[in-house]
């Protein structure tokens, strides 16, 4: 055999290989896009139409104490209900203001400046989270007492007053 038809073996032995790889490619493309044409054709399941209501809960009631661990009761109407009421286990975060409501978080503003007439500083908090559609203000202020309202006493410097005694010392 000679160079020449060794290398036109050459070429057409790739040219089948380029031709086997196309029709497998074509193949492919074929079956996928069968498939999801199947897909599509497929009659969607219809979804349960059911006449229970939406679950409606309780407020959390801590076990013990006044927040933690604690438990939540839910009811729900509907005449084909297989269930319609329900216990949940639930959790009162111990760094919330519980008098705003158990589950009702606020975000605080920055206590504002001691009022003298009532002796009270108070700061405004924006509603940001409501658990389990509880009920909730928007926007609460709080108050707390100043503390020590305290008149600042004129300071004499602490050399000053070491002098003072040294004198005295001299003195006596």
């Amino acid at each position: 055999m000679t160079l020449a038809e060794h290398r036109m073996q050459q070429q057409q032995q790739q040219r089948r290989m380029f031709t086997a790889a196309l029709l497998a490619l074509v193949f492919l493309l074929a079956a996928v896009s069968t498939t999801e044409a199947g897909k599509k054709e497929k009659p969607e399941k219809k979804a349960k139409k059911s006449d229970c209501g939406e679950w409606q809960w309780s407020v959390c009631v801590p076990t013990s104490g006044d927040c933690g661990l604690g438990t939540r009761e839910g009811t729900r109407t509907g005449a084909e209900c297989k269930q319609t009421t329900k216990t949940q286990k639930c959790k009162i975060p111990c760094n919330w203001k519980k008098q705003f409501g158990a589950e009702c978080k606020y975000q605080f503003q920055a206590w504002g400046e001691c009022d003298l007439n009532t002796a009270l500083k108070t700061r405004t908090g924006n509603l940001k989270r409501a658990l389990h559609n509880a009920d909730c203000q928007k926007t609460v202020t709080i108050s707390k007492p100043c503390g020590k309202l305290t008149k600042p006493k004129p300071q004499e410097s602490k050399k000053k007053k070491k002098e003072g005694k040294k004198q005295e010392k001299m003195l006596d």
